[in-house]
Formats: C-alpha cells, structure tokens, sequence
C-alpha cells in the first residue's frame, strides 16, 4: 500500500502510492507528530516521517525525507526541489475535496535534489 524507506538512526518513512493512499497515509494513518511532506506546488506522493517519542529528527534525516518526496513526485527530474514540511497535525482535507488533495498550515520549505539516497533501504513492494 505505501512504499517504505529506512533512514540512518531507524528513522521510518512511508510514501503514498496513489491518491487514495495519500488521503490513507495523511488523514488516517500519519499521527499529529509525525512529519508530513509534500513538492511544493507540484503533483506527487505525500511522504510521513514517522516520529519517535523522544527525540526529534536532525536536518539531514528531515533533508532526506524531503528528497524522497521530491523524488516521488512530477519533479523527480528537476534540479532543486522545493519541499513542504509540516507536522501532520496541520494537515486538513478540505469539505468535497479530490482524493489527494490537502490544506496545509505552518510549512517550511527544503530545497533537495530529488533523490533516494544509496544509504536509504527501500522496503520491497
């Protein structure tokens, strides 16, 4: 249902295959903590960032999270990729909305290269 990447420290990250998956992986599956990532301004999977309970994630476990995103993405040849990162919890569906298709508050942007990193395992589908 979602593809899944490990990242150094035991880090996990889920990516959405389809628009249902990603309404699925957002709005049900993603906890308030977790982070949420998305190409910014272009079509692609939504990517969570399981959180851990007592620690928070360094930038470059936050950059390859982002890179994986922009890598599942319309982007996923582009140069620099601007990424939305939020926490889950400020990401909403709006009333009627399409599926895949999400409000978000609070986001930052990363600039990465699309990419997944040769040091991220990919979980087989």
């Amino acid at each position: 249902m979602f593809r899944e990447y490990h990242l150094p420290g035991d880090w996990l990250v889920m990516a959405g295959r389809t628009d249902a998956d990603n309404d699925v992986l957002s709005l049900k599956v993603a906890k308030a903590s977790d982070w949420w990532f998305h190409v910014h301004g272009m079509p692609g999977s939504h990517v969570i960032l399981v959180a851990k309970p007592d620690e928070t994630p360094g930038a470059e476990t936050l950059r390859q999270a982002a890179a994986i995103a922009a890598w599942h993405s319309k982007a996923r040849n582009g140069g620099v990729v601007p990424v939305s990162v939020t926490r889950a919890q400020f990401v909403s569906k709006p009333r009627g909305a399409k599926p895949g298709a999400v409000c978000i508050r609070k986001e930052k942007i990363l600039k990465v290269h699309p990419a997944i990193p040769p040091e991220i395992s990919q979980e087989p589908a």
